[in-house]
Formats: C-alpha cells, structure tokens, sequence
C-alpha cells in the first residue's frame, strides 16, 4: 500500500487514524475509490486491518477534503468529480502554484534540496512508458515535496487539497491523455530551479506546468 499521496509532520509518529486518512484518501484520489461509490467504514476498517474509530475519524477528514460527503440515513459516499470544477481548481492553483514554487527556492534548507535533486533524478530516469498511474503517483509526490519545501503549512494544507482533487481529473481522463510521461519530466526543470534557487524561474515553470494541465485535459473533454 503507497501512502505517498499524504503524510504527517516530519519525524512524527503516524496514529492509526493519520494511517486510515493516507490510505483511504489515496484510493479516493486515484479513483480506486470510484465516485458516488459508497463507503462502508466497517469494510473498510477490515481491509486496513484498524478499528471502526480510526476509520471514522478518517472520513471526517476527508468529508473536510471534499473527497467523501454524508447524508444523514443514507450514509458516506466518494464525491463526484465535475469537470466543472476544473475551472475553480485552476483558478487557486494559478495563483497559487507559482507562489509555493518561488517561496521553496527562496527558503528550501540544503537537506530539504538534497531530496528534491534525488527526485529530479529519479524523475530524469522514468520510463514513458510506465504505468500510467504509477507515473502519477509520482507527479503528485513531486507536487507534495514542493509543497513541503516553502515551509509555509497553510499554504501546504491549500494546495495539497487541490492537487488531489485536480489529479481525481487526470485519473477520469487516464486513458485518453497521451502525455501523462511528458507532463511528469517537466518536474525536473521545475525542481532543479528550486534547488538553484532561482525563485523567478521557478514561478514561471509552475505557472507554464498549470496551464500544461488544464490544457491537457480540454483537449480531450
């Protein structure tokens, strides 16, 4: 089980419930979870192997997210992905993106830019040719490192939100997107500005990967 897509606090000890959050909220993102699937928590907690409160207080967290919504009686459902929502996505991300990217070149500690080189490398050496999925996972790990690296956790906890509901989209249209690869391996430019430190070139290749994104998945709406 990956639970890539979301961690807690470095050096803090995960609880069961943080445990159930990454690993159900990973399934939500990827669309394991499918939307409008109902959640049943006991099943849940089976397959996890935690108990029903863990689980419980998970979904709580993810209701907040916007990945699961409650209706009293009828119980906890996946949310739908709309690609209406698209446009509200993009709207904080365009903003916002740039913004974390400058801020982590600017303010990055040398062992923070240290495993953002060791994943620019790994990114480097991907085979296009990968699992579509696999290939995602590891754009959101480079996204959620970068995140981390502007030392800002509001900020973090923003766009952490909106990448997972704009990868919900990617995974809708995994199929029919040609350039997932190509879309992955700009990272290394994007990550190797940040460990320069070269906060005005790392807000315009954020800028220019956003706009990649929306593009990328109008072309085939």
């Amino acid at each position: 089980m990956s639970v890539e897509l979301a961690e807690t606090g470095e050096g803090a000890t995960p609880s069961n419930a943080d445990l159930a959050y990454q690993l159900i909220r990973e399934r939500l993102v990827m669309l394991d979870i499918r939307p409008s699937e109902p959640i049943n928590d006991e099943g849940l907690a089976r397959q996890l192997g935690f108990g029903r409160t863990p689980v419980r207080e998970a979904l709580k967290r993810l209701e907040r997210d916007r990945l699961v919504i409650a209706y009293p009686r009828r119980g906890t459902f996946a949310t739908t992905v709309d690609i209406t929502d698209l446009a509200h996505i993009q709207e904080i991300r365009r903003q916002l993106e740039p913004v974390v990217a400058a801020r982590a070149a600017s303010s990055a500690t040398l062992q923070t830019r240290m495993k953002l080189s060791e994943l620019a490398d790994e990114i480097a050496k991907l085979d296009p040719s990968d699992d579509p999925r696999t290939l995602l996972r590891l754009d959101v790990r480079v996204h959620t490192a970068i995140y981390k690296a502007s030392g800002n956790p509001y900020l973090e906890d923003v766009l952490v939100c909106q990448d997972a509901h704009a990868t919900r989209i990617w995974c809708l249209f995994l199929d029919r997107l040609s350039n997932v690869a190509e879309h992955v391996t700009e990272h290394v430019a994007l990550l190797r500005a940040i460990i320069d430190g070269d906060a005005d070139l790392a807000s315009k290749l954020a800028s220019e990967h956003v706009a990649g994104f929306e593009q990328a998945v109008r072309a085939v709406l």
